[in-house]
């Protein structure tokens, strides 16, 4: 068996849980959850956010399962990550009037 690897760490607010779409299952109750990849890190630090799920007919009925929190990725993997270039620093401009 492979080592698993954490990839990121979430953070529920479990007071925001709607319990009547928690179903029983065959060993044990279920809450779906579905986690959003925002493609950017927030002024928070955070990557995304983590979403209940709902039945079908809920959502049918026009129902949005809540906003139960927010994740980031682990540093490990956020320093592996392709990043995007940055730009090359500018010369100063030496005609300005600015003393410094």
């Amino acid at each position: 068996m492979s080592k698993a690897t954490i990839i990121g760490r979430l953070r529920i607010d479990v007071t925001k849980i709607l319990k009547r779409h928690i179903y029983e299952g065959k060993k044990g109750k279920y809450l779906d959850v579905t986690v959003w990849d925002k493609g950017i890190e927030d002024e928070y630090g955070f990557h995304g956010f983590a979403t209940q799920e709902i039945s079908k007919q809920a959502r049918e009925a026009g129902e949005k399962g809540p906003i139960l929190g927010n994740w980031r990725r682990n540093e490990a993997k956020q320093s592996a990550r392709p990043t995007a270039p940055k730009p090359a620093p500018t010369q100063p401009d030496t005609e300005d009037d600015v003393p410094f």
